[in-house]
């Protein structure tokens, strides 16, 4: 078991993506049908913290776009949103902060930038023992330290060290944007470089770790990877590209956050909840955070 200060940073963006997909029997009947993907978020945090959590911040796309757009025209953006999930993203961030969460509503930066701003703030606290970000955001797996800073899914509930980054993806957290700059990201909206595959980028990187290491000849390279002359050849007329979608899938750990690690301790909901669970068709979630506030 960890010992110290354990640091739970959420993607609140994704949370609300997956309650919004859920069966709509997960939620209490009462409960209106604009406001469902935001009960389940708020009922998760919650058990969150009856679990145990002590330190929760959760970060948000207030507006979906953010200074990457402006780098890439196809990069991702709210279009074809549902109305009714984009409607939400609003109250889930006032119930969250009615609860007693700390909330980062991300506007020119996105939900990751301010996670890996998190990360970067607790870890470098000596009183932080382990940072969990929780997202299955392949773009966080950057983030991870050792076993001290650790991605969780919590729908899988697989959690990810620096070990189980390199299994997964073939590369070290040191690697993954410019594995991301080659391979891309549909679900971002770049498409990396033609040619590279998730596994040729890995077996590349894993031995040279930068595209700027990457030599420019094929015959130069001291790794064996089928079409070996035609990805050096895309690499060496496309390097900028690449260089640039690493730089959209660099994450900024300097997004503002504007709180340190007592910051995103929870004392307990604020009054305003009593209201936000009565909105939400579950009174019982006001009743529980009040009795756990009470029993801490």
């Amino acid at each position: 078991m960890v010992q110290g200060v354990i640091v739970h940073l959420v993607d609140g963006t994704y949370e609300l993506f997956r309650y919004f997909m859920a069966p709509s029997g997960a939620f209490e009947r009462a409960t209106p049908d604009a406001l469902r993907a935001v009960r389940g978020v708020v009922g998760s945090v919650l058990g969150m913290l009856e679990d145990g959590a002590t330190h929760v911040g959760v970060a948000t796309d207030h507006v979906i776009e953010s200074f990457r757009n402006a780098l890439w025209p196809g990069y991702k953006t709210g279009e074809g949103i549902d109305p009714v999930l984009h409607a939400q993203f609003g109250p889930l961030e006032d119930a969250l902060a009615a609860l007693g969460v700390v909330v980062w509503p991300m506007v020119e930066f996105e939900a990751d930038d301010a996670l890996a701003a998190g990360a970067a703030m607790a870890a470098a606290d000596p009183r932080v023992a382990q940072v969990v970000l929780c997202t299955p955001d392949k773009d966080l797996a950057q983030c991870v330290r050792g076993a001290r800073v650790v991605q969780l899914d919590r729908r899988t509930k697989e959690l990810r060290d620096e070990e189980g980054v390199r299994r997964k993806f073939g590369v070290g957290p040191a690697s993954i944007a410019d594995w991301l700059g080659l391979v891309g990201d549909a679900a971002d909206g770049y498409p990396g470089l033609p040619g590279w595959g998730a596994k040729s980028a890995a077996v590349v990187l894993a031995r040279y770790e930068h595209l700027e290491r990457i030599p420019t000849r094929a015959g130069e390279w001291d790794v064996a990877v089928r079409g070996a002359v035609r990805l050096a050849s895309t690499l060496a007329e496309q390097r900028e590209l690449a260089v640039l979608f690493r730089r959209i899938a660099t994450v900024r750990a300097d997004a503002p956050i504007g709180v340190d690690v007592d910051g995103v301790r929870w004392t307990g909901p604020r009054p305003e909840f009593a209201a936000w669970a009565a909105r939400l068709g579950a009174p019982a979630l006001h009743e529980r955070a009040a009795a756990l506030a009470a029993a801490r």
